[in-house]
């Protein structure tokens, strides 16, 4: 049953909030993550090929452990978007939004009428017909999260106007593939790709649009809580849990 979207509220309320992704499609972790105090969690299926009804189970996870379930769903696809909302998911994350044409599509797919046009189903978002539709639909579009990631030069070209478009909350920027799109392949802390990002934040601020900070140091971490973002991704489970992993083998071996 779709709920209240904590990570929504706590932004409203001038908070700050603090995300992990998902890359190891585990019920068990999604639940950990939410219990360690991350306010939400976006399941990759981009990347992953997780199947549908494994990705629902961590949702339900996810909303045992009181964390927002947000999907990264593999591009700009009706089908992959509605699977991903109508499984309880609270938000999408959609790679490679290029241009404002793409980010409208997006949010058509992702909202109902009259922000947009995704397709009405009963399903365990509605508590399978237990809310009035009414009712659910207008929660459905105040409640469900629309994150757009910024990672190539057509989409930095265009940013001004895809932060602009009705029914964004969130531009996530994409170092790694912008690293690539900028000719330095594999250099996420090139000058380059760092201007291209403060860029990024700077049209988020302008258009009030929250712009979800990926820092991957303690230096930028500090930096942009002194920008004042309010969104932070702190990197991927798989990275943090490996690291661990080495790190706890190698204090045992000392």
């Amino acid at each position: 049953m779709l709920t209240t979207n904590t990570t929504k509220h706590k932004l409203s309320e001038g908070k700050a909030v603090y995300g992990l992704l998902n890359a190891v499609p585990s019920t068990w972790l999604v639940e950990m993550i939410g219990y360690a105090g991350y306010d939400f969690v976006i399941l990759d299926t981009e990347h992953l090929s997780t199947n549908p009804e494994t990705v629902e189970h961590m949702i339900r996870a996810a909303e045992c452990a009181g964390i927002t379930p947000l999907v990264r769903v593999p591009g700009p696809d009706v089908g992959a978007i509605a699977r991903a909302l109508d499984s309880g998911a609270q938000g999408i994350v959609v790679p490679r939004v290029r241009n404002a044409r793409e980010a409208r599509a997006v949010v058509s797919m992702a909202r109902y009428a009259p922000l947009g046009e995704r397709g009405i189903t009963g399903g365990r978002t509605t508590g399978f017909g237990t809310i009035p539709l009414g009712r659910y639909l207008a929660e459905a579009n105040r409640e469900i999260l629309v994150v757009l990631m910024i990672e190539d030069t057509e989409g930095l070209s265009n940013c001004e106007e895809i932060a602009n478009v009705p029914g964004v909350d969130w531009l996530l920027e994409g170092a790694v593939d912008l690293s690539q799109s900028l000719g330095v392949a594999g250099d996420p802390f090139h000058p380059s790709v760092q201007d291209a990002i403060t860029g990024l934040a700077e049209t988020c601020r302008k258009a009030d649009r929250h712009f979800c900070a990926l820092p991957r140091n303690a230096e930028q971490l500090a930096h942009w809580r002194v920008w004042d973002a309010q969104v932070f991704l702190l990197g991927e489970d798989r990275s943090l849990l490996f690291r661990q992993l080495k790190s706890h083998l190698t204090t045992s071996k000392a």
